[in-house]
């Protein structure tokens, strides 16, 4: 980062911006998880029966597969599919920032 003459950002103010940056993304990506968990919970073809700890099936939930079809889950699906849209753009925006900044 260029920081002659007042422009640009110092080496401290980018570090603190990507380090808050990545918990953000962090904070809303666990959100997403956790709503794949509930819907899972909601579709009797995606329910955990075995009574073991599992990964969320993200894949299904974000494509529609075997997840049930009443409007609420349908609802809590968009709602997981925003918040990892907004986790995409995030990076993209990062991606941006760093270009912009010669990094």
């Amino acid at each position: 980062m260029k920081n002659t003459k007042g422009e640009g950002m110092t080496g401290e103010a980018f570090y603190l911006l990507c380090g808050f940056w990545a918990l953000v993304m962090l904070a809303i990506f666990i959100q997403a998880i956790r709503l794949s968990y509930r819907i899972e919970a909601r579709s009797p073809d995606l329910a955990n029966r075995s009574g073991f700890p599992r990964n969320a099936m993200m894949f299904h939930t974000v494509t529609n597969t075997n997840v049930a079809r009443d409007q609420e889950t349908q609802a809590m699906r968009r709602r997981m599919n925003r918040l990892l849209l907004t986790v995409l753009a995030g990076f993209v925006l990062m991606w941006a920032l760093l270009v912009w900044s010669g990094g």
